[in-house]
Order: structure tokens, then sequence, then C-alpha cells
């Protein structure tokens, strides 16, 4: 467990970062984008958290925030660094645990007839961003996959997130009292 003493160090001041292994790489490197990415996300289901949820939510959301530091070392370390260091990573049991959820939440709704808009509580709304800024997270992890190695489940696992935070969305609606918002394809 890292000791943070001092919040500044003034060693970014030249635009790099320090990657968990030690290597200087720029901010605005792929691995910082997307490593930050999930950082914002983490920050955005607080918020969520925050805007007030339905309690059956709030467990596995507090979880998903704790993976997604998973995630974030994960990101944060070269491949050739994890072992040595000995980081948490994303593995297929918090895949497994997203598809389970989603599979108790669905129970409680109906099936999807059509599109839905963004929308309904603040809690849910939020959700929705936590989604969209999700699915960005994801496309950033692909990027950086393409140029080097990331964690095999990374990729996966924001795939179904996002997919957790849909459903969690709908939820938070329904259990509220309210509807899916119907996207109307003749507006």
């Amino acid at each position: 467990m890292p000791r943070i003493t001092k919040v500044y160090t003034r060693t970014g001041d030249d635009g790099t970062t320090g990657l968990g292994g030690g290597q200087r790489v720029p901010k605005d490197s792929a691995r910082i984008e997307a490593y930050g990415t999930v950082d914002e996300l983490n920050s955005v289901i607080g918020v969520a958290l925050a805007a007030g949820l339905d309690i059956r939510l709030v467990p596995t959301l507090q979880r998903v925030q704790n993976e997604l530091f998973h995630l974030g070392s994960d990101l944060c370390f070269l491949e050739a660094d994890k072992a040595r260091f000995q980081i948490p990573q994303i593995e297929q049991r918090h895949i497994d645990a997203l598809e389970h959820e989603m599979d108790l939440l669905t129970e409680h709704l109906e099936p999807l007839q059509n599109f839905i808009l963004p929308g309904g509580t603040p809690g849910a709304s939020q959700l929705h961003v936590a989604r969209t800024v999700c699915r960005r997270a994801e496309r950033r992890a692909m990027e950086l996959g393409r140029a080097e190695g990331i964690g095999a489940f990374v990729v996966k696992y924001l795939n179904r997130l996002s997919d957790t935070l849909f459903v969690m969305s709908r939820f938070a609606n329904h259990a509220s009292g309210g509807a899916d918002i119907l996207w109307n394809s003749k507006a």
C-alpha cells in the first residue's frame, strides 16, 4: 500500500509522469490516457452514488470503484513489471461478478422493446454518463493494447462494466417507479 506524504512532487512539471515501475512517459501518452479515463470513470460513479441510488446498487458500485483501482494499477504498470511488483489486476472473477449482477437486476426489468434515451432520475442519469465514460475507457485501452501489452482482462472488463452500468441505470429508474425513456425514431 503506497504511503503518500506529499501530494505535489514537481516531477511532472516537465509534462511527464511516472508509471508504477518508475518509467517516465509523457502525460498524454496512450497509457496515461487509458488509466486516466478509468480514473474519470471512477469519479463519475462516485457522483452517481452521491446522487442517490437504490440501496441494492450501492454495494456493487462500491466494489466496482475498488476494482477500477485494480484496473488503474493494471494499466499503470508495464506487463514486464507486473510480476515483480505483484500488483492487483483485473481477473475473470471480476467479469463473472458483473455478469451475475446484471442477471439479478434484469430479473426486475421488462425486456427492451426499443432503444432508450439517457435520463430519468439523477442517479440513473449519472449512471448513463458513467456508461459512456466507460466506453471511452474501453476505446483508450484498446488503443493502448494495439501499441503495447495490457492485462488480458482489461478490455473485457470494461466492456462488461459498461453493460452493467446500462442495466443499473434502467434498474435505478425502475426502482424509483419510473420507466425507461424510449427513443422516438419519428421525432
